[in-house]
């Protein structure tokens, strides 16, 4: 089957958005047992990331949502430029073999200016790991005159 191009093109190409709607119709429905529909086409934003970074005069901060670790089960390192956060948790099944197992792995840049030989983080009691280094001191010439 041949199809006939418009001669020209918008130059971002064509939106999705006038592409699929026709197919809509075809895609919703049901096969047996198994339903689909056309939002499982259409990617979900990532917001799963629970972390808030912040930099200010004051100095460099990180906080992220931990409540599913304890803090033995965390590692924070410096890496270069980035600070590493892992997370893994193992839990053995209660009702018979086997293992659950959740972990995760964050880096974040630490901007120019930060303490990196000072950075510290502890877990607060509600779960949220704090990382946090102040700024470099810098020295303001004094100019004498």
């Amino acid at each position: 089957m041949d199809f006939i191009l418009p001669p020209t093109l918008p130059a971002g190409g064509i939106p999705w958005e006038k592409v699929i709607p026709p197919l809509i119709p075809r895609l919703n429905g049901t096969y047996g047992q198994y339903r689909w529909s056309p939002t499982l086409l259409i990617p979900e934003a990532d917001n799963t990331s629970s972390a808030e970074v912040n930099c200010d005069d004051s100095g460099f901060t990180v906080q992220v949502d931990v409540k599913d670790f304890s803090p033995e089960d965390l590692m924070v390192k410096v890496v270069g430029d980035f600070v590493e956060v892992q997370g893994k948790h193992e839990e053995k099944k209660k009702d018979g073999p086997g293992c659950t197992t959740r972990q995760f792995n964050r880096r974040y840049r630490i901007p120019k200016g930060v303490h990196t030989m000072a950075l510290e983080s502890a877990v607060s009691p509600d779960g949220i790991l704090i990382i946090s280094a102040p700024m470099l001191q810098t020295e303001n010439p004094r100019i004498r005159t």
